[in-house]
């Protein structure tokens, strides 16, 4: 939530600039680029907080330490398979995926 809200705010940031910037006549290229590097310097020095909060969210998520995100098909599926392997425990589950070597 914090790289979203981090996003945002350098989003809101960006638009009234390049929409300054395409006004003024400088070029859309010119404008964007413009526009990204005073964005990318008022974000860096007056929202500190945010970004580290959006880094920190971002290196909790990449590092392995968050929780694996997991769809509402793949939850139900995982409760399948372990109430069958707590009803018949000879029942063994693979979950490897396997390649197809048939090269016709």
């Amino acid at each position: 939530m914090a790289f979203l809200k981090y996003s945002l705010i350098r989003l809101v940031l960006f638009a009234p600039l390049f929409a300054l910037f395409v006004y003024l006549q400088l070029g859309w290229l010119l404008a964007a680029l413009c526009a990204g590097m005073m964005a990318f310097a008022i974000s860096f020095l007056f929202f500190q907080k945010q970004r580290d909060q959006a880094t920190a969210s971002l290196h909790n998520r990449f590092s392995g330490k968050a929780k694996p995100l997991r769809t509402a098909g793949e939850v139900d599926d995982a409760e399948a398979e372990d109430r069958l392997v707590e009803a018949h425990p000879d029942v063994t589950v693979r979950t490897e995926r396997r390649k197809d070597t048939d090269e016709s």
